[in-house]
C-alpha cells in the first residue's frame, strides 16, 4: 500500500481530467503525473534523498498537490508546515522536525526572515511564485520552483518503498504547550484514503463520486486538506485549487469550474454564506463537509437555504482525520425540519475499519443510550501511534490501547455519535454537566448573535458556572440581560439545565481562535482571569 498507486489509479482511470489552481494554471492529471516526476528528479538534484524531510508553505495550490505525491513517493518525508503558527511556533516545529529543505511560497519569506538566524543552518530553500519576477530576499534561495521543474527530467520509475516508511509529519496546534509531532505511513494514508473514498461512495445527499468537482476550502498543511486530496487523485476527478481563501474567489471558482464537493471549518462556510448574500447568489449543487469545530444548527440551516448539501464530519489531527460522517441517512425534504438539522450536525457514524466507545474514567463502557456521557476513543489502522519525541504524551494518547480523542460524547443506539464537549472545556456546575457546545448552538440561533463561546468561569458555591462571550450582529442592540432571558426560554421548556444560563455576559468585535480556526477558548478564560473586578457584562 504505497502513495504512488493512489496516483497511478486516478490517472489510468482519467489521464485527460483536470487540475485547476484559481485564474493561472490549468493541466491534466498526465501532466500532474510529470510534473511530479519532475519535482521529485529536481530535489534529488539538490541533494534530497531517501529519509530527508522536505517541508511545504504553500496556500492551497496545485503545487502542494504535487508536493502531496512527489516527497513521500520518493521515499522523503513531508513536512506540511502551518502558516498560521506564531514565530515561535514556526521556528520549534522547523527544527524539531529537522527539515532538509524548505519549500516556500513568496508571501511567507518574511516570517522565515524573522525567524532564519534562530533556525538549525543547512536547510535549503525552494522558491515557489505565482509573479514572473521572484521578491527580493537576505535568505539562501538554492532553486525556484518552475525553474527546476523546467530543468529536470522526471522520474518515471518509483521505488517500491515498505509501505511502513513515514510519508508525512505535521504539527498539532492545541492552544497548550509546545505543538506535538504527529506522523503517517504510506500504509495508513493509503488505508484512510479507501476508508474514505468507501463512506462517501454511493447515491443520495452526501456523497464524493466520480462525476464530482473537488475544491478543498481547509488548508493542505490541516491534516493533508482533511486526506481528500489522495482520495480525489485516487477517484481521477477534476481538482480545483483556489490559492488563499478569499470568498469572492471561491464562490466565482464555485461557479466557473462547476464545484461539487468541498470541506471546511464553520467559519470558511459562515464567510461563504456572507459573500453570497452579498452577491445574491445561490450555492445550489454544491456539498461540503464541516469539521474541525462543531457544526450549529443555525449554521447548517443558513447554509441548507441556499442549496447547500451541509453535514458535519469529526475526526482529529492523530486519526488523519476522519472517524465519523454525519452523512444524510434519508432523501433531503424541499424545507429541511428541525430534527434533519440537527442529524447533520452530529459527528456522525463510524467510517470503515474505525471503532469507536464512549466510556468513564476507568475505561469501561458507557450504554449507547444517547443520554450517557464519556470520553470517545479510538481504533483504527490508521491513527498516529505516537507523538514524535514526546514519550509521555504518546502513553496518555494511547492509554488503555485506544487513543483518547479528549471529547465527551454520547452514542445512540444505531451507533451515531455526539460530541457534547472537550473534556478540557466541560463546564461542571451545581453537580451536573455543562456542555459549552449546546449553549453555544441555542446561542447562535439568536438572530441578533454572530458568534459565541461559552467558557467555564469558577464559582464559590458552584465550582464553575457559565460564561458566554457574545459578538452581536451589526446594528444589534443587545445587553447581557436580554441573552439570559433569551437562554432562560430553553431552560424553563427542559432544553437545558437552569445551570447553563450563563451567569456573566461579555460583548466582543471577534473571537479568537487557534491557527486551524477552532475558538481559544483558553485565551478567553486567560482574559477573563485577568479582569480585575467580576461583572455581569463587559468585553472581552
Amino acid at each position: 500500500m504505497l502513495i504512488k498507486q493512489l496516483l497511478e489509479a486516478g490517472l489510468t482511470r482519467n489521464p485527460s481530467q483536470e487540475v485547476v489552481y484559481g485564474d493561472a494554471v490549468r493541466f491534466d492529471y498526465a501532466e500532474l503525473s510529470r510534473r511530479i516526476g519532475r519535482l521529485a528528479a529536481g530535489l534529488a538534484s539538490l541533494g534530497a534523498g531517501p529519509g530527508n524531510t522536505i517541508a511545504v508553505m504553500d496556500w492551497d495550490t496545485h503545487r502542494y498537490l504535487e508536493c502531496f505525491f512527489a516527497v513521500p513517493m520518493a521515499g522523503m518525508v513531508l513536512h506540511t508546515v502551518n502558516v498560521r503558527l506564531s514565530a515561535e511556533q514556526l521556528l520549534y516545529t522547523i527544527n524539531h522536525a529537522q527539515d532538509d529543505f524548505i519549500l516556500v511560497n513568496a508571501e511567507f519569506l518574511p516570517m522565515l526572515e524573522e525567524i532564519w538566524d534562530r533556525v538549525v543552518p543547512g536547510k535549503q530553500l525552494v522558491l515557489m511564485t505565482d509573479e514572473a519576477q521572484p521578491p527580493a530576499t537576505r535568505l539562501p534561495i538554492a532553486a525556484e520552483y518552475e525553474a527546476l521543474l523546467a530543468r529536470s527530467n522526471a522520474v518515471t520509475k518509483w521505488p517500491d518503498l515498505d509501505e511502513s516508511t513515514r510519508a508525512t509529519t505535521f504539527y498539532t496546534t492545541g492552544t497548550t504547550g509546545l505543538p506535538k509531532a504527529v506522523h503517517f505511513s504510506h500504509r495508513q494514508l493509503v488505508l484512510h484514503t479507501l476508508a474514505s473514498r468507501s463512506a462517501l461512495a454511493g447515491p443520495g445527499a452526501g456523497r464524493f463520486n466520480h462525476d464530482d468537482v473537488y475544491m478543498p476550502v481547509t488548508p493542505m498543511f490541516h491534516v493533508h486538506a482533511w486526506g481528500l486530496p489522495y482520495v480525489a487523485t485516487m477517484m481521477g476527478v477534476k481538482q480545483v485549487y483556489p490559492g488563499r481563501y478569499i470568498a469572492d474567489r471561491l464562490l466565482t471558482l464555485f461557479e466557473r469550474e462547476k464545484v461539487t464537493f468541498s470541506h471546511c471549518v464553520p467559519t470558511i462556510l459562515q464567510m461563504m454564506l456572507d459573500a453570497a448574500a452579498a452577491r445574491g447568489q445561490r450555492l445550489d449543487g454544491w456539498t461540503v463537509v464541516i469539521g474541525g469545530a462543531a457544526l450549529a444548527q443555525s449554521l447548517a440551516k443558513a447554509a441548507m437555504t441556499i442549496g447547500i448539501d451541509v453535514f458535519a464530519g469529526y475526526g482529529m489531527s492523530e486519526t488523519g482525520p476522519i472517524l465519523t460522517l454525519a452523512q444524510p441517512r434519508s432523501a433531503r425534504s424541499e424545507v429541511p425540519t428541525d430534527q434533519e438539522i440537527e442529524a447533520r450536525c452530529h459527528a456522525g457514524w463510524a467510517i470503515p475499519f474505525v471503532q469507536l466507545r464512549i466510556v468513564d474514567e476507568a475505561m469501561n463502557d458507557l450504554p449507547p443510550d444517547g443520554r450517557s456521557p464519556g470520553e470517545l476513543v479510538a481504533r483504527s489502522p490508521w491513527l498516529t501511534q505516537s507523538y514524535i519525541g514526546d514519550e509521555q504524551a504518546s502513553q496518555a494518547l494511547w492509554g488503555g490501547g485506544w487513543l483518547h480523542t479528549g471529547d465527551i460524547a454520547v452514542m445512540h443506539a444505531d451507533g451515531c455519535v455526539r460530541i457534547v464537549d472537550r473534556l478540557k472545556d466541560v463546564i461542571k456546575t451545581g453537580g451536573e454537566w455543562v456542555s459549552s457546545l449546546q449553549l453555544e448552538d441555542i446561542l447562535l440561533k439568536h438572530p441578533q448573535i454572530q458568534e459565541a463561546a461559552v467558557i467555564g468561569i469558577p464559582d464559590p458555591r458552584w465550582s464553575e458556572r457559565p460564561a458566554a462571550v457574545i459578538v452581536p450582529k451589526p446594528g444589534a442592540a443587545l445587553d447581557a440581560d436580554a441573552v439570559r432571558a433569551y437562554v432562560k426560554q430553553f431552560a424553563d421548556a427542559g432544553a437545558i439545565s437552569k445551570f447553563a444560563i450563563p451567569q456573566e455576559v461579555m460583548f466582543a468585535d471577534s473571537l479568537p481562535k487557534t491557527s486551524v480556526g477552532k475558538l481559544d477558548k483558553k485565551l478567553m478564560r486567560s482574559r477573563h482571569a485577568q479582569r480585575s473586578q467580576p461583572q455581569t457584562s463587559g468585553t472581552v
